[in-house]
């Protein structure tokens, strides 16, 4: 059954179909939620009350991102940056990676001075997005896919790579475990559409498997 287009397509268009593969990997995001709720509750609790020690402003960032066939959705992170932190500085790093090829690296490694307290910590061990749970459960992401891409950052994928939005954005996926920030613009396009085209159940498992260590390297470059 046809499920994506291999033309160009325009944030918020809507598809008709649904795969299988789709609908089972919905179930194992549902179940695996419900299994880790004892773990996850406290966790958004204590790093909730160490936001509100730490920094004055929200605990929850709000940022519109682009999901499955490109509808827009309002995902959900910890906040991890001062509140009067200037946003643009990000799009332009950004469009400066992409533009010369370079690998996607992150601002943090530079000593992002926009950051609160420990902000990088917790970007390192991810725990600034496990409020992303929330969209997993409406169902706007699943724990494995993609990354979520910005609106500005859409405009940059070719027709081709825009086949990594025939599935949900993960909060973890193929290229987070594969080299994720050491990777091109390009060579991360290239693993999303693998993962797109390719996933299954048992792909899903492997990569939260391979997550954990990744999530420790970080934390120890860091």
């Amino acid at each position: 059954m046809e499920f994506f287009r291999e033309s160009s397509f325009e944030p918020n268009e809507r598809l008709i179909s649904v795969p299988d593969s789709l609908f089972q990997k919905r179930l194992l995001d549902i179940s695996l939620l419900i299994i880790a709720l004892p773990l996850l509750v406290p966790l958004l609790f204590i790093v909730s009350g160490f936001i509100l020690i730490v920094s004055r402003g929200p605990v929850i960032f709000r940022q519109e991102r682009i999901g499955q066939m490109g509808r827009r959705f309002t995902c959900y992170k910890f906040r991890t940056m001062r509140v009067d932190a200037e946003s643009g500085v990000h799009q332009q790093h950004l469009n400066e990676l992409i533009r010369s090829e370079l690998p996607m690296t992150k601002l943090d490694n530079k000593g992002d001075t926009r950051l609160i307290p420990f902000g990088r910590l917790l970007r390192a061990t991810g725990l600034d997005e496990l409020p992303q749970c929330f969209n997993v459960l409406r169902g706007e992401m699943s724990l494995i896919g993609p990354r979520p891409c910005t609106p500005y950052e859409f405009q940059y994928y070719l027709p081709s790579q825009k086949k990594r939005f025939q599935v949900p954005p993960g909060i973890t996926g193929l290229w987070q475990v594969s080299g994720k920030n050491k990777t091109t613009f390009t060579q991360m396009a290239e693993f999303d559409v693998f993962y797109a085209t390719n996933h299954s159940i048992k792909m899903d498992l492997e990569i939260l498997l391979r997550t954990v260590p990744v999530v420790v390297r970080q934390i120890v470059g860091r």
